[in-house]
């Protein structure tokens, strides 16, 4: 055994050189710890390519700090005595390194917080938990912004967020470029000018190599495949990646981002949210190089603006709310939904083009971007009703971006309603005409967009009404849907029966997901 001043575990979303734990330490009598455990990676099935890139970052990470001269304690999946879980681990660096004390910053995670949490009650040394200061919001700071208002409403917590970086504002405290939110300029259609360059390559080196044969070795029987992985996994890809978005596709991200084609995975989006969330980029960095670009006149201030909302807008809200709203946001299910999820979520095979394109790019890339995640296979779930548990641990475990923190406000709020509005003003509800309307899906569909009921209609059309139908005491009294009745009213009795007919002859054919598809 070896002695220590300090033990610093560092956790696979918490790869950055200025964490928290780190930052004006001495080198001199601290233990750098990282673990690769079992209950990480397996809590749901997680994607090959996310279990490949976080467990790669963290082994590109751990030399990294071992070439800058720390001591870095790193424990591999593999390793013989592996206690398969972080509190385990850090019991036995206790052992090996006799610490004065731990030194670890927040988890991202709740169930890990919990873990954290109980370290002072189980081990003999002090532990210290600092805040995680990577992000821009507090949790304080959000619990005190949230006391008091009826409806979080996000674009007020985004306007504060503007305020207090001072991104996008004059000297005299206004937006630049005169509005808050251009979000009404970034909804633009598919069309024959879109021709977006492609992401950088990032060929795996013999670190990831060597994951990548851990994973198929330990993981084989998890969703996705390895052939196409091309994630960065060190923090100077990460940036080269953030080169090739600001120098090649900033400028036309804001018009095209809600915009979907058929076989074009990335389009004009940034693909940085994975190496924001393990740490490797700094959120705040980018919203500044994306605030230069329209200052140099490189970009216009739809798409800066967008791209700085989806940070220290979107991202630092959801967070706020995630802490907000836990445990409780976990079994949120304010509409009573529970059918199982179907089957086709992991085998891709359905009839419904959008949906079938948007689960292969997930399959081949762990990546989809908001619009496919929300509007189709989000507003798909939320249509038919599937149960809010089968569908977080599905989006959590398909995408390389995913933790919990991000992924079930998200699912629960944003795509599902289970929270009963808490975080959604209306359900984010659509037929076949908003799919027609934002990409080139239904061109070549095995359904017609345009036909309503019956064999061969878009499935999405008749399951709108049901759900409506359904769902009509709970929703009719909410100011943004309401007139939506009004509609279904004025048809005839004949035709709604056909709606719900023709529904309910769809979700009967539904095959539920075999067991054990996300957990064991």
């Amino acid at each position: 055994m070896t002695s220590c001043q300090m033990l610093i575990p560092i956790l696979g979303d918490q790869l950055t050189r200025t964490l928290a734990s780190l930052r004006g330490q001495p080198k001199e009598g601290r233990v750098i710890l990282m673990m690769e455990v079992w209950d990480e990676a397996t809590y749901v099935k997680h994607h090959k390519q996310k279990i490949t890139l976080i467990f790669s970052a963290m082994r590109h990470f751990a030399q990294e700090l071992g070439d800058a001269g720390w001591s870095v304690d790193y424990v591999k999946l593999d390793d013989a005595n592996n206690s398969g879980n972080f509190t385990g681990e850090v019991a036995r660096a206790i052992e090996r390194h006799d610490p004065d004390c731990i030194r670890v910053v927040e988890a991202g995670e709740w169930r890990v917080q919990q873990q954290l949490e109980e370290w002072p009650d189980k081990f003999a040394c002090e532990v210290e938990i600092l805040p995680d200061d990577r992000f821009v919001c507090s949790h304080q700071e959000f619990r005190d912004w949230a006391e008091g208002r009826k409806h979080l409403t996000m674009e007020h917590f985004y306007r504060e967020m503007r305020r207090k970086t001072g991104l996008l504002i004059t000297e005299d405290a206004k937006p630049k470029g005169g509005d808050w939110n251009y979000d009404k300029d970034n909804r633009e259609a598919p069309d024959d000018d879109m021709d977006p360059p492609p992401v950088p390559r990032f060929e795996p080196d013999t670190i990831t190599r060597e994951v990548m044969e851990l994973v198929e070795t330990r993981f084989g029987d998890h969703f996705g495949n390895l052939e196409t992985f091309n994630w960065p996994v060190t923090s100077a890809e990460a940036e080269k990646a953030a080169d090739a978005f600001f120098a090649q596709r900033i400028e036309r991200f804001g018009p095209y981002q809600d915009a979907m084609v058929h076989g074009s995975d990335d389009l004009y989006h940034s693909m940085l949210s994975s190496s924001i969330n393990c740490g490797l980029l700094d959120p705040l960095e980018l919203c500044k190089r994306a605030e230069e670009a329209y200052e140099e006149g490189r970009a216009p201030i739809n798409s800066v603006e967008g791209f700085i909302r989806q940070i220290i807008g979107w991202r630092e809200y959801i967070r706020g709310f995630y802490w907000l709203h836990m445990p409780d946001l976990q079994s949120d299910n304010e509409l009573n939904a529970q059918r199982a999820l179907p089957e086709f979520f992991w085998t891709g095979k359905t009839d419904m083009r959008c949906v079938s394109d948007c689960i292969r790019s997930t399959h081949d890339n762990a990546h989809a971007h908001h619009i496919q995640r929300l509007m189709v296979l989000g507003n798909f779930c939320l249509l038919a009703g599937i149960n809010p548990k089968d569908v977080q641990d599905w989006y959590l475990a398909v995408y390389a971006d995913a933790y919990e923190w991000v992924e079930l406000p998200n699912v629960s709020g944003m795509i599902l309603y289970a929270d009963g509005g808490r975080l959604a003003t209306k359900p984010y509800a659509a037929s076949g005409n908003y799919i027609n309307k934002m990409s080139d899906y239904c061109k070549k569909c095995s359904y017609s967009v345009s036909k309503k009921t019956g064999e061969g209609a878009c499935p999405f059309n008749p399951l709108y009404w049901h759900f409506m139908d359904r769902h009509r005491e709970r929703l009719e009294s909410n100011h943004r849907i309401g007139r939506i009745y009004s509609n279904w009213d004025r048809m005839d009795e004949v035709k709604r029966q056909e709606y719900l007919d023709s529904a309910e002859s769809f979700l009967a054919s539904l095959e539920p997901a075999k067991p054990g598809w996300a957990r064991d």
